[in-house]
């Protein structure tokens, strides 16, 4: 009877087997197993030591693997980015150690070929490729819910592979109404629940989600105030922010469209439309400089004396997005 790792080497293509069940006693002799499928000395782990239930000896070659040998091999699924690299999408289990010498096989393939950088993208059911992986130089470089994606950097210079997100996006909304009267929440979580503080509704922009919108929609959940985006007036860059990565907070002016207010019950303990000028004397506000200039410039707008940013959705030549930019001024040009 054939055994396991005649089986399950035959059932991926990897290497070629012989069989001989009458002169070998039953065990598999391998006709070829390129240096690139064995294991290093220094790794300490075998992709096939550990899936394999009978000895197999092997004759590695020390010439590297040509381009009609890896053709021949079995490799991993993959499609070719933009940049001289490789991805591969893992959707189906697999044994760890097929894993393993599925990913040498393609390494040195994609080695050949000149490739760059290598991603593999693994689903939650499939996380336990990754130690596979972490073993043959990948590292991790982002995590989503549902997902982990790591890569690798084929040639020995130094990598230019692009780093994970480093911004988060937040937004602060400065909405004022015909009675120059601010809409203003005390928070019922965070840094400054209890301390009887007013400040503008605030929140993170969601992925995929635009600026303006992200702004409109924090005010409606906050407040159940309607209202219509304006014009972002300004932004600040701060780093450290959130576990270790920067924040970009962009100052947005907003239009009410209703006035009654219906707090969220979850995150803010009261909201209330508050005269600007009690709003601006809050101790909290004098006292921070950016609070100060934050003042400085909502007033400048509302009296006509400063302009923000307007988006204009625009097209790039890979994709779609907004440009916010200064219209009264550069329309005066004109």
């Amino acid at each position: 009877m054939m055994s396991m790792s005649c089986r399950l080497a035959k059932s991926y293509g990897l290497i070629k087997l012989l069989c001989d069940n009458n002169n070998n006693g039953g065990r598999c002799r391998l006709l070829r197993f390129p240096q690139f499928l064995l294991p290093s000395p220094s790794d300490g782990f075998s992709a096939f030591r550990s899936c394999s239930t009978r000895s197999m000896s092997a004759s590695s070659s020390t010439n590297p693997m040509s381009l009609q040998e890896a053709d021949a091999v079995k490799l991993l699924p993959y499609v070719e980015d933009k940049y001289g690299g490789v991805m591969t999408e893992m959707t189906h289990p697999m044994d760890p150690c097929v894993f393993s010498a599925l990913l040498r096989a393609s390494l040195s393939n994609w080695t050949l070929q000149g490739k760059k950088g290598v991603w593999i993208k693994l689903p939650k059911q499939l996380i336990g490729l990754a130690e596979s992986a972490v073993k043959e130089g990948f590292w991790f470089h982002h995590a989503e819910k549902d997902y982990l994606m790591l890569v690798y950097w084929i040639p020995k210079e130094a990598h230019t592979l692009p780093a994970n997100a480093s911004h988060r996006v937040g937004i602060g909304a400065y909405v004022i109404n015909h009675n120059k009267e601010v809409l203003v929440v005390q928070e019922k979580t965070g840094r400054f629940q209890g301390q009887g503080i007013w400040k503008f509704p605030t929140g993170v922009v969601n992925e995929g989600e635009d600026i303006h919108d992200g702004s409109v929609r924090e005010v409606k959940e906050e407040t159940g105030v309607d209202t219509e985006f304006v014009q972002i007036l300004a932004f600040r860059q701060a780093h450290k922010a959130f576990f270790e990565k920067s924040d970009l907070f962009f100052v947005c002016m907003l239009k009410p469209l209703s006035l009654e207010i219906n707090a969220q019950e979850s995150e803010i303990e009261a909201a209330q439309w508050m005269p600007w000028e009690e709003y601006t004397k809050q101790p909290f506000v004098q006292n921070h400089e950016l609070l100060r200039y934050m003042t400085d410039i909502c007033s400048a707008k509302t009296n006509g004396d400063y302009e923000g940013f307007t988006p204009l959705r625009v097209s790039a030549p890979d994709q779609q997005g907004n440009l916010y930019y200064n219209t009264r001024d550069l329309h005066s040009r004109h």
